[in-house]
């Protein structure tokens, strides 16, 4: 990709939140504060209305989903099988359930909540700047977090595959 057509690209991306710019730093702090708390309180609230199945798989059923196309297709989990369950574990206090089921879904979690914090702080006492220091932190390293996500998917993947191929016996 040409360097044009990349900052092109950034800017179209940019746009849709040029005007927060014009915002002063207490109310920028508040409007990601809610961007990052609305979404994040939604998914937890999600996460604890569903009954983690005991399949450690299909939780996501529950909201009129269907099944797991990579998984009827291969009958092999996805990278994300797993994870909607997992989530559900940790909403029910259940962490070593959700640590048997699925390990980069309470990773996934862990981020989850750290944003909710981050984001509740930043809406109710805005200028702590924690979402520009968050965001500073991943930015300087950006290519540590990028491989440990990517791996930790990919473990997380190996791991679930090999529980549900019945390689490994640690249902929830």
């Amino acid at each position: 990709m040409s360097v044009g057509i990349g900052a092109s690209l950034i800017r179209l991306a940019e746009a849709p939140f040029r005007w927060l710019h014009s915002l002063s730093a207490r109310w920028q702090d508040r409007v990601v504060g809610a961007g990052l708390l609305v979404p994040g309180l939604i998914v937890l609230g999600v996460a604890r209305y569903l009954t983690p199945d005991p399949s450690g798989m299909e939780t996501h059923r529950q909201l009129g989903l269907g099944r797991c196309t990579f998984l009827s297709l291969f009958e092999v989990p996805c990278p994300m099988c797993g994870m909607t369950t997992t989530f559900s574990l940790l909403a029910h206090f259940r962490p070593l359930d959700a640590l048997v089921n699925q390990p980069f879904g309470v990773c996934l979690f862990a981020v989850t909540v750290t944003a909710v914090v981050i984001g509740g702080l930043d809406l109710l006492a805005p200028g702590g700047q924690r979402w520009r220091r968050a965001l500073g932190v991943l930015e300087r390293h950006e290519m540590a977090a990028a491989m440990a996500i990517l791996g930790g998917m990919s473990a997380g993947w190996l791991y679930k595959t090999a529980q549900v191929t019945n390689f490994l016996s640690l249902a929830p």
